[in-house]
């Protein structure tokens, strides 16, 4: 599956808040790419610029946009990541309980786990993540 393709069926799993985010813009993510002194990665940028005001189970993506809450903000988690142990290189996307997933320069998603102070690698690409981590969350199933 490619990034598109998990943008289309993450747009459909859409759940209605009664306030929500706007979609960054293409200067707001720049602006935060100039404040972290690092690059999105392209299927990242795309996230951010097409899908990251959805709304859907347990898992909340952090999003480019300034004046955010501080639990959503991708340029304070990313900061609070990088203090935490996630390598400078990478960048958490999203939050689980002060364990941090992240994208390495070349796009793969990574885990960092504050309770063993260890981050681990994967192949898994973010459109991968999209679908297996969040969209097909076990944690949501009803069994």
């Amino acid at each position: 599956m490619d990034i598109a393709d998990a943008i289309a069926v993450l747009l459909d799993c859409n759940e209605p808040v009664p306030k929500p985010l706007r979609l960054p813009t293409e200067s707001d993510v720049r602006a935060v790419e100039s404040e972290l002194g690092v690059g999105l990665h392209p299927d990242f940028r795309r996230f951010q610029l097409e899908a990251s005001n959805v709304r859907f189970g347990i898992r909340e993506p952090f999003v480019a946009l300034p004046d955010l809450m501080p639990y959503l903000s991708l340029a304070a988690n990313a900061k609070a990541a990088w203090a935490a142990g996630v390598p400078r290189n990478c960048i958490a996307f999203c939050g689980d309980n002060g364990n941090y997933f992240f994208l390495d320069p070349a796009g793969c998603v990574g885990y960092y786990d504050h309770d063993s102070d260890s981050h681990s690698a994967s192949k898994q690409t973010l459109a991968d993540w999209i679908f297996e981590d969040w969209i097909n969350d076990p944690a949501l199933s009803d069994d």
